[in-house]
């Protein structure tokens, strides 16, 4: 037998794992998962019948263009068909605009800490990342963003509201950013937590994007609307960005059972709305239970919460576990926890206050 390997791509080393949030034990003490934002609610009313039926079909390859979904959605956002691309759940675009945009020897601009895939597929394009630093606020430093513009920049990734911190860019920043940035650099709106947002100043990335051609939107089903298992996202973009986005699509990626359980979600958006409420509220409860507690906690627009610990990380995680929830550590930085059920939340609060006691 040979001793050799086959020779693989030398962008590929040192490639960071993204890492899933931690699931609740099953025979542990941790019973609420509040490691992954995801929506604490059943699917919408009316989905899981419509997956049921879906079911019957599943020998048969999907809609490869997802046609019925995109006619939804661009009647449901008012652009073109042809302004619409889909992908499996918005980092599976983000992949795609990355793929179509950058290659060896660009840079793609992204705030750091920020969703931690920006710089895993990155990497596997071939790119360098350039990460600016947040501000001590927990915010997008949008004017040094600019600044680390140079003529091998293609794409800059802005996630707003911002993952883990949940911080958000205003109208007017943005806006400015955007009269500084070149019309040949593409920029990223990723959009995964719109639905949460309360903050008027925050602009709805849609909006920026008709009269911007160099501005792209990355939406989910995933968060909000509870489908995170089905893998379903999508990007509205000027037409030759979301025709690239279509070239650089993983045939078929997209199962029909999401492209159906995606639009009987769209069409139940008044309960929707009803649950977003209820996580908001919870939302605002956690906040000002933490912040009683003497914890700083920047202003979240996200279905989740970040307090920065430092080297206290992991062992704060650690107390939450023990007391019955997960949550999301990032070592040496921080932790990202899930707003979930009121029950969960409640733990999580207790588990804190403890923590924060013992300090």
């Amino acid at each position: 037998m040979s001793e050799t390997s086959p020779k693989l791509r030398a962008e590929l080393e040192g490639i960071p794992t993204y890492k899933p949030g931690k699931p609740a034990a099953a025979d542990g003490p941790a019973a609420y998962k509040l490691s992954s934002n995801e929506n604490p609610y059943p699917p919408l009313p009316g989905v899981m019948e419509t997956v049921a039926e879906a079911v019957r079909s599943f020998n048969r390859y999907p809609d490869m263009a997802c046609t019925g979904l995109v006619d939804e959605l661009a009647e449901r956002f008012g652009v073109p068909a042809s302004h619409l691309a889909t992908g499996t759940g918005s980092v599976g675009v983000a992949q795609q605009l990355v793929q179509s945009t950058a290659g060896a020897g660009d840079e793609v601009i992204y705030a750091w800490r920020s969703f931690e895939a920006y710089p895993i597929i990155t990497q596997i394009s071939g790119a360098a990342s350039v990460r600016v630093p947040l501000t001590a606020g927990e915010v997008h430093d949008l004017d040094a963003m600019a600044a680390a513009v140079t003529e091998r920049t293609r794409l800059i990734f802005v996630c707003n509201p911002n993952n883990p911190t949940g911080t958000v860019v205003r109208r007017a920043e943005l806006e400015r950013f955007l009269d500084r940035v070149p019309g040949d650099v593409l920029v990223v709106l990723d959009e995964a937590y719109r639905e949460f947002i309360r903050d008027p100043e925050v602009p709805d990335g849609v909006e920026i994007y008709r009269d911007r051609p160099n501005v792209c939107v990355l939406r989910t089903f995933s968060k909000a609307y509870g489908l995170a298992g089905l893998r379903v996202g999508f990007a509205i973009a000027h037409e030759p960005v979301a025709a690239a986005l279509r070239k650089t699509a993983v045939p078929f990626g997209v199962s029909q059972i999401a492209q159906e359980a995606a639009i009987a979600s769209l069409r139940a958006e008044d309960e929707l709305l009803g649950r977003v409420g209820s996580l908001v509220c919870e939302r605002t409860r956690v906040v000002e239970g933490l912040r009683a507690q003497g914890w700083t906690v920047p202003e979240t627009q996200a279905n989740f919460v970040w307090l920065r610990l430092g080297e206290r990380t992991a062992a704060f995680a650690e107390v939450c576990e023990k007391a019955g929830v997960v949550i999301r550590p990032f070592p040496g930085e921080g932790v990202r926890v899930t707003v979930g059920e009121s029950e969960a939340n409640d733990i999580f609060l207790k588990a804190a206050e403890g923590f924060r006691r013992e300090l």
